[in-house]
C-alpha cells in the first residue's frame, strides 16, 4: 500500500525554502527565488514604449532579443529613484496565463544569494482588504532584519502581462 507523504504537509502553503537573490528598493530588502532569475545586467539604454503603464520603463535589446523592462519601485507605488552605477536590471522568467514571459526589473542594488530555511519564513502580515499582498511569498527573518520574499509570478496581473507582451 502506497502512502502519500504530501498529506502530512500543509498543502496550501507553497514550499518557500530555498535560495533567493536579494536586492534593495528604497532601502528595503527583497528576495526573488533564484530559479526565476535568468541573469543580472547593468543598466542598458531603455527605449520607451508609448501607452504603457508608468512602471513600464520600455524595452531593451538583450543580445538581439527585445524584452520589456519595468521599474519595481514604480510598480510598488514607491518614489522613483535616480539610476546610478549600482542600479541593475534583473532578468526574470515568469509564468503567466499565456505562458512564460521574460522581462527585466530595475532594482536599486543587488545584494547576495541567501539560502533561506522554511523556519525563517513567516506569512505576510494582513494589512486589511484594501491592500493587495498576493505578490508577497513571505517575510524572511535573517540576522535581525526582514527581507520581503516576492512571488515574481504574481507581481503583475494577467492584463499587465499582456501589455508587457505587446510592448516587446
Amino acid at each position: 500500500m502506497e502512502t502519500n507523504t504530501e498529506t502530512n504537509q500543509d498543502s496550501t502553503a507553497p514550499d518557500r525554502e530555498g535560495k533567493y537573490l536579494t536586492f534593495t528598493l528604497a532601502g528595503e530588502d527583497y528576495g526573488i527565488g533564484i530559479l526565476k532569475i535568468r541573469e543580472i545586467i547593468g543598466m542598458l539604454p531603455i527605449t520607451p514604449v508609448p501607452q504603457t503603464p508608468e512602471f513600464v520603463k520600455g524595452v531593451i535589446n538583450l543580445r538581439g532579443r527585445v524584452i520589456p523592462v519595468l521599474d519595481l519601485r514604480l510598480r510598488f507605488a514607491m518614489q522613483e529613484g535616480e539610476y546610478d552605477d549600482r542600479t541593475c536590471i534583473i532578468v526574470v522568467e515568469i509564468q503567466g496565463d499565456a505562458g512564460q514571459v521574460v522581462m527585466g526589473i530595475v532594482v536599486d542594488t543587488v545584494s547576495e544569494v541567501l539560502n533561506i530555511k522554511a523556519g525563517d519564513i513567516e506569512e505576510a502580515p494582513t494589512f486589511g482588504t484594501q491592500m493587495d499582498t498576493d505578490y508577497i511569498l513571505g517575510m524572511a527573518k535573517i540576522e535581525g532584519s526582514v527581507k520581503i520574499l516576492l512571488d515574481i509570478d504574481s507581481v503583475l496581473t494577467a492584463q499587465e502581462l499582456m501589455i508587457l507582451g505587446n510592448a516587446a
